[in-house]
């Protein structure tokens, strides 16, 4: 996109540099920030869609508030981009979710202009009303602003933070983004005045005047003439509902307009009294074509070319593990009318789209609520239906209590199909699958399976449809498969038995997960070095094969368990197993490979594992150093 003349950008370190800026001037530069923010995705890939609907907000929301005094804290984090450019890390924009570089989402040890960092949903106005308090109790009079989504409205923590945060007196401005389904549109001229008259002092004033004077009235027409004050209000703007959870509402008004937004927030910056919501209606993708006329508004991007919006593919050697498990879904779906399939607002990362295509009447998005989800799918398991309930890992950390309670308690067939196990590359610690296997693996009731191939997955997909004795559960990577031929229909496996995929002698490696390709390479380097492997498949967690791994005990030295999962999953399982066999007793070597036991940045997956000790030389070095021995020793006594 081209710049506008004489860049206002390059002027701005911080956004102090905002509050000397003339209407005109500030929408200059949201046109600047707009194009910058392009050119930088373009080159490294991330969340547009969100960012590009929020630029003049952005700037408003800085050039009327003091940040970072004034909390200002970005709910989930997509839209952040232009809030980084203008808070001092413009240099850095183009390092965005590369290793080493900047997040994909606000952090607090990236900025003191990132007050609570994000990545899950629906935290902002919990995190706000916490700030807010906590501001009250020191004597604090700095502002506290939540930015939080329509989307991210549907999950019920929000409501229940708006509700707490409605029933006390801490002063919280809660800015409702608008950008989808567009609860009451503006309309206008009329609408932003509106806006600006019931956020002014004048209309403050005089209703503070009310409410005094209906506190002298008897008690039903106290009640009543409150009534009259929030209906007539209401059927003015809307917010009804945002009244009855006791906030004051105001909007709503059009996002894009600062000649609208900035006397509304100075408005609402200047009331002393409760908690406010501003409703702001702006559009995803905003001010660049191809985002606009794409259906998902460039939410989650490749790298692209700016002028057209072509989107870099990298070439695919093997479909996707997500791919894989919902053209199963779908192929067992004609054969079982029990199948449905139930999402959190993911259908598309879950591969749940496919079967949506295919079944929609068994499909259900129930929106940015895992909790529920769960707890929906047990509801459907108890009348017979065969739930399979898509969850990425981390965001299954969100519904655990209803795993737990709702479905292994009582012993319900839920399927519980788990993306993005593991590392997840540019998304990093928020989003990496690290938790699942230890928090699921402990509950009684629980199959936990890992599929070492997409051809496993396939099993384990059929696998899931067959068993109904209770909740089962199998996770699965981000990204491509290794590119194995894929049955035509998968085979149900029994249930907790692995398999040994390569012979050897001396060294034992069992894997569960897609680290199994490592494994094997970690085998044929061994080998070389004249220590055979045996390579294992575990596929289950939970139950563990006691019969595999007893079996690899008694004829090696050494056990290598490896997952990519955190402390206390599959390696700790196969730990306690030995130990109740008295294995460590007669001075057996054991050694379990996981994630490290810390918050890992992002980088590239590659990366990510070789420094995890995940890939087929960590494997090795870590054979080599339980044995005892070192490359050069071995490598010369290979080279005799």
């Amino acid at each position: 996109m081209p710049r506008p003349a004489t860049p206002l950008l390059d002027k701005v370190s911080s956004p102090d540099d905002l509050k000397v800026l003339s209407v005109a001037e500030l929408e200059q530069l949201a046109a600047e920030v707009r194009a910058e923010m392009i050119d930088a995705v373009s080159a490294t890939g991330g969340h547009l869609g969100a960012g590009l609907g929020v630029v003049e907000l952005t700037v408003a929301l800085h050039a009327v508030f003091d940040t970072p005094r004034d909390r200002l804290i970005w709910d989930v984090g997509h839209q952040a981009y232009p809030h980084k450019i203008l808070t001092g890390r413009r240099a850095d924009i183009r390092t965005l979710r590369q290793g080493g570089g900047l997040s994909g989402f606000t952090r607090r040890a990236e900025s003191a202009y990132d007050p609570f960092g994000a990545g899950h949903s629906s935290t902002s106005v919990s995190a706000g009303l916490g700030m807010a308090v906590a501001r009250d109790l020191k004597g604090g009079d700095n502002q506290v602003i939540a930015v939080i989504g329509d989307g991210a409205m549907s999950a019920g923590m929000a409501y229940e933070a708006m509700n707490n945060a409605g029933a006390m007196d801490s002063r919280l401005v809660v800015i409702l983004n608008d950008n989808d389904m567009s609860i009451a549109p503006p309309t206008g001229a009329m609408s932003a005045y509106l806006a600006r008259l019931v956020s002014g002092p004048t209309y403050l004033t005089l209703r503070e005047a009310m409410k005094q004077l209906a506190f002298n009235l008897p008690r039903g027409l106290r009640q009543k003439a409150q009534r009259a004050e929030e209906y007539a209000r209401g059927f003015l703007t809307g917010g009804t509902l945002f009244e009855e959870l006791g906030f004051y509402y105001v909007g709503p008004i059009d996002g894009h307009n600062l000649a609208h937004l900035l006397p509304v927030l100075r408005n609402v910056r200047n009331a002393k009294d409760g908690p406010v919501l501003l409703h702001v209606v702006t559009k995803k993708g905003k001010g660049y074509p191809p985002a606009e006329a794409a259906a998902d508004k460039y939410h989650g991007v490749n790298r692209f070319d700016v002028v057209t919006g072509a989107q870099v593919k990298p070439k695919a050697n093997a479909p996707t593990y997500t791919q894989v498990f919902g053209e199963t879904l779908v192929d067992e779906g004609r054969r079982d009318d029990r199948i449905v399939g139930i999402t959190a607002a993911m259908p598309a990362g879950t591969g749940l789209d496919l079967f949506a295509k295919a079944f929609p009447d068994r499909m259900f998005d129930v929106g940015i609520a895992e909790q529920h989800a769960v707890t929906f799918a047990a509801g459907m398991a108890t009348e017979g239906m065969k739930p399979f309930c898509a969850i990425y890992s981390t965001f299954l950390q969100r519904a655990y209590d209803q795993v737990v309670h709702d479905v292994a308690l009582q012993n319900l067939p839920v399927r519980l199909p788990i993306d993005r196990a593991g590392f997840v590359g540019a998304d990093g610690a928020t989003h990496a699958g690290a938790f699942d296997t230890a928090f699921l693996a402990c509950l009684p009731n629980m199959v936990v399976m890992a599929p070492g191939d997409e051809a496993e997955l396939r099993n384990m997909v059929a696998t899931a449809v067959a068993y109904d004795d209770g909740p089962i559960a199998f996770r699965y990577p981000r990204g491509e498969g290794v590119g194995v031929d894929l049955p035509a229909r998968g085979q149900p496996l029994e249930i907790g038995r692995g398999r040994i995929v390569a012979e050897g002698g001396k060294v034992a490696i069992l894997s569960f997960g897609t680290r199994l390709a490592e494994a094997l390479k970690a085998a044929e380097e061994l080998a070389a070095f004249g220590l055979p492997a045996t390579v294992a498949d575990a596929r289950f967690a939970k139950p563990l094969d006691r019969d595999l791994i007893r079996q690899l005990a008694a004829h090696h030295e050494l056990l290598i368990a490896v997952e990519e999962g955190s402390t206390g999953g599959f390696g700790s399982q196969v730990a306690q197993a030995l130990i109740d066999d008295g294995r460590f007793d007669r001075g057996f070597r054991f050694r379990a490979l996981t994630l490290p036991d810390a918050f890992v940045d992002h980088d590239k997956p590659e990366r990510m594992y070789a420094a995890a000790g995940l890939d087929a030389h960590g494997i090795v070095q870590a054979a080599l150093a339980a044995l005892g021995r070192n490359r050069i020793e071995l490598a010369g006594v290979v080279g005799k």
